[in-house]
């Protein structure tokens, strides 16, 4: 199982998945960033979708 610091969470709106242990390079966020930890403002980089539109997987 996954610890919740390398928890991939799913774009609902798109499928986009965010994987902490690639971050976010297109954004500034580096690898091993849990999802918790990213910025209020980050958006799904396929979509725009916020993080509420995100769920664990």
């Amino acid at each position: 199982m996954e610890s919740e610091k390398n928890r991939k969470y799913i774009c609902q709106v798109c499928g986009y998945i965010y994987d902490p242990r690639k971050g976010d390079k297109d954004t500034g966020i580096a690898p091993g960033v849990p999802f918790e930890d990213l910025p209020p403002d980050w958006e799904c980089p396929d979509c725009g979708a916020g993080l509420d539109d995100f769920s664990a997987i």
